[in-house]
């Protein structure tokens, strides 16, 4: 089979924008009135924000060649601490820190569990990490949602920029900003780090980066570190369009991050992915319910349709692997 590396990253980074581009040109022909709307869309980036986060997060994770399950208690977690905190009078500048703060303390948990411990795989740490996480928010809460969230809190997930031009819902939603600078803030550190370089190394070949002088443990804590706090960042955005911490929020949730990375074209193997990738995967998935959403598909239907996608887009990357492998 022919394969060319340069040929393939230019398919996995067009070609995936183009998937995009296609479905959302499909879905205006289909439904223009309803999916045009400046209330849909806006509704799908509301919608999918904090899986954005999740995603990226998980981004990094995947590139080392491990995976977090804990992303979604983890958001939970943190939604609750930060209703608790805004309950609690707790000035509320200060509650939009909880929830990072939160994140960032499981994601050095699972570091450092990972590395101390040596365990054989983080699916073990982060999954023991899921349930202790979870069960902590039932523990805290009763299993009841929390309320009592300043307005101020609530900005990040719930409101639009305007600047002047729109009138809401027809303007920016803060939260796409949000998402936005992370992106690039992700991006630039995975590009323009030693760090970030040493995250793609060790993916490629953990053993030969920790023989190259790579802190492996290190930088292993900080990815997970990377990710909790997304994490714990997402769960800001979601307290803020819900209005209350859900004890229940986020179950599941780590799966479609993992499979909006996978289906951005990163790989299960480590060694390769891309936050354009990631941000075309989440809005994959997020067109890929909306449209199905809007045309009356059952969500029994959405389930397994998206089951589908995953395990095409995990085939792709296996092909792709073989090809590599032969070239």
């Amino acid at each position: 089979m022919f394969y060319h590396p340069k040929l393939s990253k230019h398919l996995e980074t067009y070609g995936i924008i183009a998937v995009v581009a296609v479905m959302m040109l499909v879905l205006a022909l289909i439904k223009p009135d309803v999916f045009l709307s400046a209330e849909n869309l806006s509704n799908i980036i509301k919608q999918n924000a904090s899986l954005a986060l999740l995603a990226l997060g998980m981004l990094v994770v995947i590139i080392t060649g491990g995976i977090d399950l804990s992303v979604g208690s983890t958001m939970a977690l943190a939604m609750v601490c930060i209703a608790l905190a805004g309950q609690a009078g707790v000035p509320w500048e200060l509650c939009l820190l909880v929830g990072p703060l939160v994140g960032l303390a499981v994601g050095w948990i699972n570091g450092a569990g990972l590395t101390w411990l040596t365990l054989p795989h983080p699916f073990i740490m982060t999954l023991g990490t899921l349930n202790i996480a979870r069960g902590l928010t039932y523990l805290i809460t009763g299993g009841a949602p929390v309320t009592g969230l300043a307005p101020e809190t609530r900005f990040l997930g719930l409101k639009y920029w305007t600047l002047g031009l729109f009138d809401p819902p027809a303007g920016i939603p803060v939260s796409l900003v949000v998402v936005a600078v992370c992106a690039i803030g992700l991006w630039l550190f995975l590009r323009f780090t030693s760090t970030g370089r040493h995250i793609f190394a060790i993916g490629g070949n953990p053993h030969a980066a920790r023989v190259s002088g790579v802190n492996v443990d290190r930088v292993l804590i900080i990815v997970y570190m990377i990710c909790g706090f997304f994490a714990g960042l997402a769960g800001l955005l979601l307290v803020g369009r819900t209005g209350s911490g859900f004890p229940n929020a986020g179950i599941g949730i780590e799966l479609d991050a993992i499979a909006a990375v996978i289906i951005g074209g990163a790989s299960f193997f480590g060694g390769r992915g891309s936050v354009l990738g990631v941000l075309a995967g989440v809005l994959i998935m997020g067109l890929l319910r909306n449209g199905l959403n809007i045309n009356n598909v059952s969500a029994f239907w959405q389930m397994i349709l998206i089951g589908i996608v995953i395990i095409a887009a995990v085939y792709i990357d296996v092909l792709r692997r073989k090809a590599a492998v032969r070239a």
